[in-house]
């Protein structure tokens, strides 16, 4: 009886224990509220990372506009200057046909898009005014100079080609208008171009705004110093007149942009993308993404440009992942919850349980894989994708040299040059970062393979065979031959381009041992210092400056990763006097493996 009652105390015991270990404890509520946490983290983190990144994107957009709207001026300003320069050449004036001859050289459509024309304005006293009109009715007998004005002083245009679109602009006084006259006798006084403020061009039938850019030029062909004698030694000026329309589409087209842009001159619009007929591509946005206001100081005037993303930005650049990441979490912290009740309700049945709780641990562990493989798959994507903005951007500077090489400062081109060696930089390092995160993605079987035949190839590719020698065995290894061969063109591509000469000696080595082959790749170069063995083994790791040596500093990674996913070992040999040597065992065993093509 004794041992009865004691047996079922026992077992009250045990249930109660199974009770309590099956209800929700406090520790349950702490997982599943710092579940909840991290799924609302990495919705946060993704989400800022996104908007950071398309904020990026937008403020390149928005950059890449003002940029483009002031080199586009700059190349408008020097048209004017060649035509101050040519009329200097011929003696400070120039006659219709001459002008005609100057303007039609420049190829004004194809060359000079947005720009309304070419032309040129005399500065006139009165009693100039009646020699003046006599001069220019030779040519054409209908010149004459309008609107009348009180002014002390006559600014009338005289020349304006093409002379079809821009008739009505023949013979007009700029003086009779203060925006007008106030700006070329700024242009007049400081030597330098200048512009007008918003004005409505004679020759616009729609009457929409538009500028004028004058470039001054005096007598002798040079400007003198002072303003006095600015003023008293001013011929005229050469001019362009512009459509702000004309100047924005011809600037700006709609098609290669997906921000909207407003520009106005002190308060008063000079263009707006709502005032031009588009295409869908570039519709405004309600509640745009992105937003900013900039300014740029140009030929005396400060314009002010409104910029806000446009449906197309959304379109393109709208992402769902922060959703799905909060959806998928909460959903998954859902799961974890009513896994905790279950199992509350379960105690009874946890020994019939156990089975399926292996099932489910199995499950996961399958899960942890597909999320391995996964994340790999992201890392192979991510630099893939990384190639695309790289190679516009190679793309863009490869237009600049075309549209501007003749007339960018020798700083500038330098400039270029740099920027081009570091977009080819970045392509070694993306291209290096692609083949680190392939290891372990495509198998290959073992073949026969002919070590030295294989060393001349890579010394061959990489274009240093008359330069270095490299002796290799010329003995047949059963290996995986793709892995085998990034292992050595790594190898000798280090030793290659850190060697301190022009011309050196690479040597491999190949032993077999009862495991494994025992390789050893050594040159004779400057070596590695001991101590910085380690540090050349991690990923971008360089020994020079990266602007004196032409890699990602990936290689020695790659080489590691490589031989140590098939099994073996690498490790840099110490203690040598000359050179750098290189260890490598590599086993017999799983032949059947994967590596990166």
């Amino acid at each position: 009886m004794t041992d009865m009652k004691t047996a079922d105390v026992k077992t009250s015991e045990i249930r109660q224990e199974l009770i309590r270990r099956g209800s929700i404890h406090w520790l349950h509520w702490l997982v599943v509220v710092l579940s909840i946490l991290l799924t609302i983290g990495a919705w946060y983190i993704s989400s800022s990372q996104i908007a950071l990144k398309n904020q990026e994107k937008f403020n390149r957009q928005a950059d890449q506009v003002l940029e483009l709207v002031d080199e586009r001026m700059h190349l408008y300003e020097h048209a004017l200057w060649g035509g101050v320069a040519f009329i200097d050449a011929n003696g400070s004036t120039v006659s219709y046909r001459q002008w005609l001859a100057y303007s039609n050289s420049l190829n004004i459509d194809e060359a000079y898009p947005g720009i309304n024309g070419v032309g040129v304005i005399y500065n006139l006293q009165p009693d100039e005014a009646p020699a003046f009109l006599r001069g220019q009715r030779l040519e054409r007998p209908g010149f004459a100079i309008h609107p009348q004005h009180q002014k002390s002083e006559f600014w009338p245009i005289t020349y304006i080609e093409p002379a079809g679109p821009n008739a009505k602009a023949v013979g007009l006084d700029i003086a009779f208008e203060a925006n007008r006259h106030t700006s070329v006798q700024k242009a007049r006084d400081t030597g330098i171009a200048q512009m007008t403020g918003p004005i409505t061009l004679v020759q616009d039938a729609k009457q929409t705004p538009g500028f004028l850019l004058y470039a001054p030029f005096y007598k002798n062909g040079e400007k003198p110093e002072s303003v006095q004698a600015r003023r008293d030694n001013i011929i005229g000026v050469t001019y362009a007149p512009f459509i702000m329309s004309k100047l924005m589409l011809g600037t700006l087209a709609s098609a290669n942009r997906e921000v909207r842009i407003d520009i106005s001159d002190n308060g008063t619009e000079l263009y707006s993308d709502a005032s031009v007929e588009f295409g869908s591509e570039n519709l405004r946005d309600e509640q745009p993404m992105f937003s900013k206001t900039s300014s740029i100081e140009i030929y005396g005037r400060t314009w002010q440009f409104d910029i806000e993303a446009s449906q197309s930005f959304r379109a393109a650049h709208s992402s769902s992942q922060p959703i799905w990441i909060l959806v998928g979490g909460l959903v998954i912290d859902a799961m974890l919850f009513g896994l905790f009740v279950f199992l509350s309700r379960a105690n009874r049945a946890a020994l019939r349980y156990a089975d399926q709780m292996t099932a489910k641990m199995q499950e996961k562990s399958v899960r942890l894989e597909k999320s391995n493989h996964d994340l790999e798959q992201f890392s192979y994507i991510a630099s893939h994708d990384l190639k695309a903005p790289l190679n516009s951007i190679r793309q863009v500077i490869g237009w600049i040299e075309e549209d501007c090489g003749d007339v960018l400062p020798d700083e500038s081109k330098e400039h270029i040059s740099l920027l081009k060696n570091r977009c080819q930089r970045m392509t070694k390092l993306l291209k290096d970062l692609l083949e680190y995160s392939q290891v372990g993605r495509t198998e290959f079987a073992s073949e026969q393979v002919a070590l030295g035949e294989m060393c001349d190839d890579i010394n061959f590719l990489l274009g240093a065979d008359k330069n270095f020698v490299i002796a290799a065995p010329e003995l047949p290894v059963i290996i995986q031959r793709n892995p085998l061969e990034i292992v050595l063109r790594n190898l000798i591509s280090n030793a290659i381009k850190h060697h301190d000469k022009q011309r050196g000696s690479i040597t491999v080595t190949c032993e077999t041992s009862a495991k494994g082959y025992l390789m050893k790749v050594s040159d004779d170069g400057p070596g590695i210092p001991e101590e910085l063995h380690a540090k050349a083994l991690e990923m971008f790791q360089t020994l020079k400056p990266r602007d004196q040596v032409e890699g990602s500093g990936m290689g020695l990674a790659l080489v590691k990763k490589i031989v140590e996913h098939h099994g073996g070992t690498f490790e840099i040999e110490r203690g040598r006097e000359i050179g750098a040597g290189f260890s490598i065992f590599w086993p017999f065993e799983n032949q059947q493996t994967s590596i990166a093509a």
